[in-house]
């Protein structure tokens, strides 16, 4: 399935979203960034997907934001729309269903280190760089490079990476709990197909509810998870069916308790 500069693969219950745009590194444009969101929407209401692995076409991950399309914003432009809708692509990347694998066959920088952030596990080719250096070009972390990233690797990591200018290779990155393991070159998407095969061949109503316990905790979308738990119980309660049948029947409920 063709995305614009995404393509989206799908067979027995895994998902593998390529960032298609080798040739500027995959890096986002605001589109790509609008077309994220929609491909997340349609992944979590999906039932053949049970594990999605995110990773980029060519020798890329993703370079981040496209230069020339942030920094031809105004400063108004840039914070309402560039910085908000990056918000809600990755946020709603970070709170799918589906347990998320990134493979970062390239350097994750910037705002390909955020992206990455929204994965559940990471896994990273033992040539590539992570980093975060938008203060070196008198920049801040926009989409969530402060907040995710720090509910997830750590304050101090962050700020050597954000503050310090600090880039990691893949086993210090490995060392610090930025990414999970590290692979051979080319090797990456073996490795996440086989921990995709080991989260599907485990409960998959467990395995979700897991994640997203976890993301509560961790302060993702706290609210929306205590929600989405609590509908699932009343839907299939049976106040539910004597509330429904009263409704229709023009009646009072009769709730048994």
């Amino acid at each position: 399935m063709e995305h614009d500069a995404f393509l989206l693969e799908v067979a027995d219950g895994l998902g593998i979203l390529r960032i298609n745009r080798p040739d500027k590194l995959n890096a986002l444009t605001a589109d790509m960034v609008d077309t994220l969101a929609d491909l997340c929407r349609d992944v979590e209401r999906r039932d053949d997907i049970g594990v999605l692995i995110l990773t980029g076409s060519g020798k890329a991950f993703c370079a981040g934001g496209d230069f020339d399309a942030w920094s031809s914003e105004s400063p108004a432009a840039f914070a309402r729309h560039w910085v908000r809708n990056g918000h809600d692509a990755f946020d709603r990347l970070a709170r799918l269903r589906q347990p998320v694998i990134a493979v970062l066959n390239g350097h994750a920088l910037g705002g390909g280190l955020e992206l990455a952030a929204c994965a559940d596990y990471r896994i990273a080719e033992t040539h590539i760089k992570i980093g975060q250096p938008e203060a070196g070009l008198g920049m801040i972390a926009g989409w969530s490079g402060t907040q995710r990233t720090v509910r997830r690797f750590g304050a101090q990591i962050v700020r050597r990476m954000a503050v310090l200018g600090e880039v990691l290779t893949a086993s210090d990155a490995c060392n610090a709990g930025v990414v999970d393991q590290v692979a051979d070159t080319g090797a990456g998407l073996d490795a996440a197909k086989d921990i995709a095969n080991r989260i599907l061949s485990r409960g998959p109503l467990a395995t979700e509810l897991s994640k997203m316990l976890i993301n509560a905790a961790e302060g993702e979308d706290a609210g929306r998870v205590l929600e989405s738990l609590a509908g699932r119980i009343s839907a299939g309660s049976d106040e539910l069916v004597e509330g429904l049948a009263a409704f229709r029947a023009k009646r009072p409920a009769n709730f048994r308790g």
